[in-house]
């Protein structure tokens, strides 16, 4: 087990050891029946991870929104760019 990982009871009993590390900046993980559950942060890296996340991903909306829009008339290079496809019959019997 690496010293930033602590199982539940012993995150417990040494929950200040905990707090002070995580004060310094080392992500501190608490698993709870050999399973990882938990991570306790400082809150600053929390509010670092916080303010990232919104930058990184504005969302899908917004993502949208932002694609260039086509004027009227103008052709779109996809359709100059692509043979036309051509419609056959196709027998299912």
């Amino acid at each position: 087990m690496r010293s930033s990982q602590w199982r539940l009871q012993d995150a417990k009993t040494q929950f200040s050891r905990l707090v002070d590390a995580a004060l310094r900046g080392e992500p501190q993980h608490i698993t709870r029946s050999g399973k990882p559950a938990v991570v306790v942060l400082s809150e600053e890296a929390f509010e670092s991870l916080q303010r990232s996340a919104h930058v990184a991903a504005p969302g899908f909306v917004a993502h949208l929104l932002a694609i260039p829009k086509q004027k009227e008339g103008e052709e779109d290079e996809a359709d100059v760019n692509h043979a036309s496809l051509v419609l056959r019959d196709v027998d299912f019997s």
